[in-house]
């Protein structure tokens, strides 16, 4: 599944494309079709959180790193570079099956598990090192999104304080479940809400309008080609 972004001058003519650019929404069975991006992504995976991170997760013999949770079909949310590559990702999984949080990080909770029908796990947070600062923004959109149309309620993750400072420039701060370490060396638990005070700047960031996001959407779970949408460049 995925949506077309073409983005086009102030003028909002057809004229002069300044870029093609891909919001993807992708479920793990769809990935081979698109083994380009499947690649990429792994590979980004793996310099941003084995090498740029130093976390100790698993690379396989190609430099592309897999864990467990990539087997479970879970819903990706990939912003596609206009080469085809990986731009960033998250991954989603509902929290009525197995997740991190609930298998791995209960001592963030005090044991306690988070289990919803309207809560799902983001996780995953990935961005290319060629990555621009539309591209966390263009993910957190997408998050919010999914939250609206699933009917959704929260996101659960875990996050660590790099994430918090992006999480305080698009303004979607999380409610802290539960913390422990010190310095960079903390990790937090948290819950999330798309509220409506954040769309206008994340939108902003990112360049588009809302019904520019909700057509995407729309078009990324249709049947059939996407077509590209007129989306103007904000400065």
């Amino acid at each position: 599944m995925c949506v077309i972004l073409g983005i086009y001058s102030l003028t909002g003519t057809r004229r002069t494309v300044l870029e093609l650019l891909m919001l993807r929404y992708l479920y793990a069975n769809e990935l081979g079709d698109h083994p380009m991006l499947r690649e990429t992504m792994f590979r980004d995976r793996a310099d941003q959180f084995s090498r740029r991170l130093n976390w100790d997760v698993t690379l396989d013999m190609a430099g592309e790193e897999h864990d467990a949770y990539d087997d479970l079909n879970p819903l990706y949310v990939i912003w596609q570079q206009r080469d085809g590559t990986h731009g960033g990702s998250m991954r989603f999984l509902p929290t009525m099956g197995p997740t991190m949080v609930n298998d791995h990080f209960l001592f963030l909770t005090d044991g306690v598990t988070i289990e919803s029908p309207l809560i799902w796990e983001c996780t995953r947070f990935c961005l290319a090192r060629s990555a621009d600062r539309r591209v966390s923004a263009a993910l957190v959109l997408a998050a919010g999104e999914l939250m609206e149309n699933f009917h959704l309620s929260h996101f659960l993750g875990v996050f660590d304080p790099s994430m918090e400072r992006i999480y305080r420039i698009l303004g979607v701060n999380p409610n802290v479940v539960g913390r422990a370490g010190q310095g960079a060396e903390q990790l937090g638990i948290g819950l999330w809400q798309m509220n409506v005070s954040a769309w206008p700047k994340i939108l902003k960031r990112v360049g588009i309008t809302r019904k520019n996001s909700q057509q995407w959407y729309d078009n990324s779970f249709s049947a059939g080609d996407c077509e590209p949408s007129n989306i103007r460049e904000y400065a």
